[in-house]
């Protein structure tokens, strides 16, 4: 752990009203002409004035960022004297109320307006007790306000708390805004080669007691002061490996901040982990590994493989958290390189595609479930936990690239039930007893063509399905594709690895589709039958979100917005973004009016895997190279 950094680190800049003003209007007529590539930063009157001192950290609270005192009890006020106090000299900072207190009780049942975590709740059933806008009025709503993001890969979560949003740009970014007008508080910009700011993705943060928790590409936890933007502490969890990193944020558990690795799949004397610090002072708890070793528990699964060859299992989407029974739930990726051929063994490859039961005090792994022993095909298992009680039975489920739906005993991991989409042609499913067996002539070795469902974007992947307790059902966005392909050797050297890629990828629509990728999905929870379908030939892009109003929403990669209703699948509502919908859709409160959060960002500027989106059978189709924004929308006056 590193402490707040010295002086020098970290530097607060003013501006006067007039100049904040042509910065403001600079900043988001920047931001909606931002370029996905990597490229230097835009020189704009915004971009100058964050880089007048270049040092490692920059926060930028303004002396005029003004707030109406009648939203909420959190404000900002004017910051009299902060450059004094972050100069490390006696001086006095003029502030608003203190923010309230974001405790473990807050996270484990926020107030109806806030969205205080991932996916609102620590549950991560993407629900929003809200109802003003319901199945009745749906249709009249407008945009509120919007706000242009850094460029780069955008595939963000905003989250909101009394009335102030905070958002996760592209390049480890951190801004706040007024959540009813969009107006600009301040901004935390972490210093790196500006060639890799675009491709620094993150999908979320967390906040806990008076902290914004930044996750960043080079495998740090910052603990960011929600009022300025401050640093209070910086830790550095993988302080010996290069090339670990985060793209999600953390879940905070019990006042431990957790968070998963990505970055796993080169050969190293080390695995992946996931790694607990302290809510408060950054300080690293532990870290447990997600690839059990040579001679441990599970160890032997990778066959007479030395630790070296062992990668992959990567926790790379937040976890979800059980507070009575103490558990945090993580998924994990497949063993790499992908195939059993380039790995050098048949084994189950522990914990790879597995659900994860973790203490979040201890980091003891509780128990352990694994969906694909030995995948063969890049087939993630990592995605989203959600946590629900089925008729007294407390179940986690899950779904990962193959389309299959699992319910397990969260409290044991006991397998309980799955639900085949029907789609995939890979394995064949045991409802009885879970288990999953390879079809005949499916492994196949290093450069052997294979014609496969789903292809290596999957059916299902990171854009989350939601739950909704009123139907009983989760919303589960799907993409029907299909490839031909080949998976490719790595060179077996300490720093070689990978995943082995595939080689000569052959784009298909789905046999079932034959001219739609996209599908939302609307299953019961209890016996996974389909409640109704929608299909659409863009793919889905987004996560869904599900809302008291008898709503679920979600985005397309043709740039439009939907609301369906949740009982009957009918649409009541569509809009159009500036480029294709991404991220994850929120719903917030500010003084009782309720709002709708989606983001955008072009093909360059990241949408979730356009590299896999098989554009190349969507000819038609044609998506601003810019555009990353938040677009808020809302019932009229």
């Amino acid at each position: 752990m590193n402490p707040v950094p010295p002086v020098s680190k970290t530097v607060i800049h003013f501006l006067p009203a007039p100049a904040l003003s042509r910065w403001s209007r600079a900043w988001r007529r920047d931001a909606s002409r931002a370029e996905g590539a990597p490229v230097p930063p835009i020189e704009s009157p915004n971009r100058q004035a964050c880089s007048i001192v270049r040092h490692r950290e920059t926060h930028m609270p303004f002396a005029n960022a003004r707030r109406r005192t009648t939203r909420s009890p959190l404000r900002f006020g004017l910051l009299i004297g902060a450059a004094l106090v972050a100069a490390g000299t006696a001086g006095v900072a003029q502030q608003a109320a203190d923010v309230r207190p974001v405790t473990d009780a807050v996270l484990q049942n926020p107030d109806a307006g806030d969205w205080v975590n991932w996916r609102r709740t620590l549950d991560g059933w993407g629900y929003s007790p809200l109802d003003e806008i319901t199945r009745d009025n749906v249709g009249d709503l407008q945009l509120a306000w919007s706000w242009g993001l850094e460029p780069g890969v955008s595939q963000t979560t905003p989250i909101v708390r009394d009335g102030v949003m905070y958002i996760a740009n592209p390049g480890n970014v951190v801004q706040a805004l007024d959540a009813a007008t969009g107006d600009f508080i301040w901004e935390y910009r972490r210093e790196m080669d500006e060639r890799l700011r675009p491709a620094a993705q993150m999908r979320s943060l967390a906040i806990y007691e008076d902290l914004i928790l930044l996750n960043t590409v080079d495998a740090h936890i910052v603990g960011l002061d929600a009022r300025t933007g401050a640093v209070r502490w910086d830790t550095d969890v993988a302080p010996d490996h290069d090339g670990y990193g985060f793209s999600s944020g953390p879940v905070v558990a019990d006042g431990v901040v957790v968070a998963g690795l990505r970055g796993c799949e080169r050969f190293r004397e080390d695995t992946c982990y996931i790694v607990g610090v302290d809510g408060r002072t950054g300080q690293i708890l532990w870290r447990t590994s997600t690839i059990a070793r040579p001679g441990e528990r599970g160890g032997d699964s990778w066959g007479d493989l030395p630790l070296l060859f062992r990668a992959g299992a990567d926790a790379w989407i937040p976890g979800s958290y059980d507070p009575v029974n103490r558990l945090v739930y993580y998924g994990t990726s497949q063993a790499k390189p992908w195939t059993r051929d380039a790995r050098g063994t048949d084994g189950d490859a522990l914990y790879s595609n597995s659900t994860l039961a973790l203490d979040p005090a201890t980091g003891e792994m509780q128990w352990y479930y694994q969906h694909i022993p030995g995948d063969s095909h890049d087939m993630d298992e990592t995605f989203e936990r959600i946590l629900i009680d089925v008729d007294g039975q407390p179940s986690v489920y899950s779904m990962g690239k193959l389309g299959i739906l699992w319910q397990l005993d969260r409290v044991t991991g006991d397998y309980i039930n799955a639900t085949d989409l029907g789609y995939q042609n890979l394995m064949d499913l045991n409802r009885e007893t879970g288990e999953l067996t390879y079809r005949d002539g499916v492994v196949v070795d290093v450069g052997e063509e294979l014609f496969f469902c789903p292809s290596t974007g999957g059916f299902k992947s990171l854009r989350a399905m939601a739950y909704h307790p009123d139907t009983a059902a989760l919303y589960v966005p799907i993409n029907l594709q299909c490839e031909t392909a080949a998976f490719g050797p790595v060179e077996r050297r300490e720093g070689g690895g990978g995943t082995g890629g595939v080689r000569g990828r052959q784009n298909h629509f789905h046999p079932d589709a034959p001219d739609q990728l996209g599908e939302v999905r609307a299953m019961d929870i209890r016996t996974g039958d389909t409640l109704w379908h929608h299909r659409r030939r863009a793919p889905y892009n987004t996560a869904t979100l599900t809302t008291a109003g008898g709503l679920v929403f979600i985005g397309d990669w043709e740039r439009y917005i939907f609301a369906y209703d949740a009982a009957t699948g009918d649409q009541l509502w569509q809009s159009r973004l500036s480029t294709m919908s991404n991220g994850y859709p929120i719903s917030y409160a500010v003084d009782g009016k309720q709002y709708i959060a989606f983001g955008a960002g072009g093909p360059l500027g990241g949408s979730s895997w356009t590299s896999v989106i098989p554009t190349d059978l969507l000819p038609e189709m044609r998506n601003p190279r810019a555009g990353n924004a938040i677009f808020v929308f809302a019932l009229p006056e």
